[in-house]
């Protein structure tokens, strides 16, 4: 399903007389990105969310689509036999996109771009393996 055109999207659609599920497939045209501070503005270009909740909107709902990711892998391990097939896959990686979208929005409201985020984290992680701290726990070391 990578780099088509015409990619069809499975998502979970909660029925409207009750709280059965069931998959539905969306047909998604393909846009190419060529970099974190493009696909930054176009992420803000459909942010709607009160300017008064800065900073707090993005970050409710980073930890809530980070949950949704862990639970469609945990699902995964209870109802498929631990096999993360292409639809499975597919799924998971559409809930990672909604982490990156809230990312690159709480980024900007911080004052940040893509790029920036990019940057810090990988010279963090660089200073850290040059001093073989990759291991281990806590922010400073």
């Amino acid at each position: 399903m990578h780099g088509n055109n015409n990619q069809l999207a499975l998502y979970r659609v909660r029925a409207v007389q009750g709280y059965s599920y069931h998959l539905c497939a969306i047909k998604m045209e393909t846009i190419e990105i060529t970099g974190l501070n493009e696909y930054q503005q176009r992420a803000l270009e459909t942010a709607v969310y009160p300017a008064d909740k800065k900073i707090i909107y993005p970050t409710l709902g980073l930890t809530g689509e980070a949950g949704e990711v862990a639970d469609k892998v945990k699902k995964v391990i209870r109802d498929n036999g631990q096999q993360f097939d292409e639809d499975r896959r597919n799924a998971i990686a559409l809930e990672i996109s909604d982490v990156l979208w809230y990312v690159a929005v709480l980024a900007n409201d911080l004052g940040y771009t893509l790029q920036n985020i990019a940057e810090m984290n990988y010279a963090k992680l660089k200073s850290r393996q040059g001093r073989g701290k990759i291991g281990g726990s806590g922010d400073n070391r």
